[in-house]
């Protein structure tokens, strides 16, 4: 079965070579949608051999779909360019190419937050579908929190492996995405009518921290999860008024 890797890109030079390189015997055609980058990404996906396509960034959701139409095997693993595959996906992988049983397939996300492995505060295992034949899925959800979508009543089979995500170098790099996708969820909730207020801010965020950090487990992670789960409570916080402040100016 040839398989195409789909990859969304934007300044991802420290990032990217590490996923390309973890496709190398998997993919037979590795695509890469660029939303203009200014640092080196097309060097390092043309250099190793990848399909470099530019396209203003419109969302995350529609720029994963314009990357798997790019595609030309029906088969794509969809990939951000902060993940890498471990050896043991590779190697389901290389079995579901020689011998495909579904049309989808799953598989746990391992996170890595500023140099530790995260197995708790509701970041693993984190389950995606990744792999999939896209006559039958799609990439929905709410930006920025996207999610592959299949036809009713299909169902994915789960691979054993982790797909490695090394999500944030630093506090400072977790802090700069809260206020990115906090936007994005807030505007989000603004266009579908959704309203805010400081008793629904309140509400949220003491659920978020509570939810991460014991319904989760995150003190299972020690002072990682304490970090993950305060700055979950604060994007809520920051998303929640956003959207008070988008009422405000509207």
């Amino acid at each position: 079965m040839p398989l195409s890797a789909a990859i969304i890109t934007f300044n991802e030079a420290r990032n990217l070579p590490r996923c390309l390189a973890s496709l190398e015997g998997v993919a037979d055609e590795i695509v890469v949608l660029d939303s203009f980058s200014t640092d080196t990404t097309e060097q390092i996906a043309r250099a190793a051999g990848a399909r470099f396509e530019q396209h203003a960034f419109d969302g995350h959701i529609q720029q994963k779909n314009r990357a798997i139409g790019l595609c030309t095997h029906d088969f794509v693993l969809s990939l951000d360019a902060d993940e890498a595959l471990d050896d043991t996906l590779r190697a389901q992988l290389l079995v579901v190419k020689a011998s495909p049983q579904s049309q989808a397939y799953s598989f746990n996300r391992l996170t890595n937050y500023c140099g530790k492995w995260v197995r708790h505060t509701g970041w693993y295992p984190d389950v995606k579908t990744r792999l999939f034949d896209r006559s039958i899925a799609r990439w929905g959800g709410v930006n920025p929190h996207d999610k592959i979508e299949l036809d009713p009543g299909l169902r994915p089979t789960h691979l054993k492996g982790d797909l490695l995500h090394y999500s944030y170098y630093t506090r400072e790099d977790h802090l700069k995405q809260i206020e990115y996708f906090s936007g994005i969820a807030a505007q989000e909730l603004y266009d579908r009518g959704r309203k805010g207020s400081w008793g629904l801010v309140l509400i949220k965020v003491v659920a978020q921290f509570f939810k991460s950090f014991f319904l989760k487990a995150g003190f299972l992670d020690g002072y990682t999860g304490w970090t993950i789960s305060r700055l979950s409570a604060y994007a809520t916080y920051r998303k929640y008024r956003k959207l008070m402040l988008l009422h405000a100016q509207g």
